[in-house]
């Protein structure tokens, strides 16, 4: 046999070389894996061999820290004027706020005012509603007239007990002024926040030698009147309050 007639060699089989890719007719008995369509039930992991860890105990709270104060201010040095021909001692409900520092009273010469312009007052009313009546005739001019007077001998009955529970103390930072037995009222008024300190006295308070001093904020809700006081007092007070809210109107 010559060269010529000499057989091909035999074509290699691609099953038996292993970096040969697959034919065609592999991929399709055997597609590759694709990823699951969505929603489609998976199957359930095996369960692992691995221990579960142990919880984590919580950590504990860290400790809140106190709120950081400025030092409380020495209270204001009071005038001795204002304790001059004044209540000795201040009339206080039982359970009342307790506060530190010294509480400063009106003069008993503002009950005696009150009571003049209260039987005043009444008298009016009694002319008012004779001549009323006798003009018209009715008899309803007494009862109004007789409504007004009950009021006003009822708020002449408990005025001194109202008169001893006034007060007002001179703080660190700010005055406090108290009033009220049943209903106690208390108003902190800070002396950097004062705008107005006014003194007021009428006809009848100059007689007795009273007055009313009247400090005014930003906040007229904050506003405070202490009636009863000395002229020779209010004008001290007035001095003071002065003085002490530059200096807190300065550290603002």
């Amino acid at each position: 046999m010559n060269e010529s007639q000499t057989p091909p060699p035999p074509e290699p089989n691609p099953s038996s070389d292993p970096q040969a890719p697959p034919s065609r007719r592999d991929l399709r008995a055997d597609p590759p894996s694709m990823p699951p369509a969505y929603g489609a039930q998976q199957p359930a992991p095996e369960p692992s061999s691995i221990p579960p860890r142990p919880p984590v105990p919580p950590l504990p709270p860290e400790p809140v820290a106190d709120p950081d104060f400025p030092p409380a201010r020495e209270p204001v040095a009071a005038p001795e004027v204002l304790d001059e021909g004044t209540y000795t001692q201040l009339r206080e409900p039982r359970g009342g706020l307790a506060l530190d520092g010294t509480w400063h009273q009106i003069s008993p010469k503002y009950v005696v005012s009150q009571f003049v312009q209260e039987i005043a007052l009444l008298v009016v009313v009694a002319v008012a509603a004779v001549v009323v009546a006798s003009l018209s005739g009715q008899w309803w001019p007494w009862l109004v007239g007789g409504v007004i007077a009950a009021a006003t001998i009822v708020s002449l009955v408990i005025l001194p007990r109202q008169a001893r529970a006034l007060g007002y103390m001179l703080r660190g930072d700010d005055i406090v002024f108290r009033r009220g037995i049943l209903w106690q009222r208390l108003i902190a008024v800070p002396y950097g926040r004062m705008q107005l300190i006014d003194i007021t006295h009428g006809p009848l308070d100059r007689i007795f030698g009273i007055s009313k001093l009247k400090m005014v904020t930003a906040a007229a809700s904050t506003g405070v009147e202490v009636p009863g006081l000395a002229t020779s007092a209010a004008e001290a007070l007035r001095d003071t309050l002065i003085e002490v809210a530059e200096t807190r109107r300065t550290g603002l």
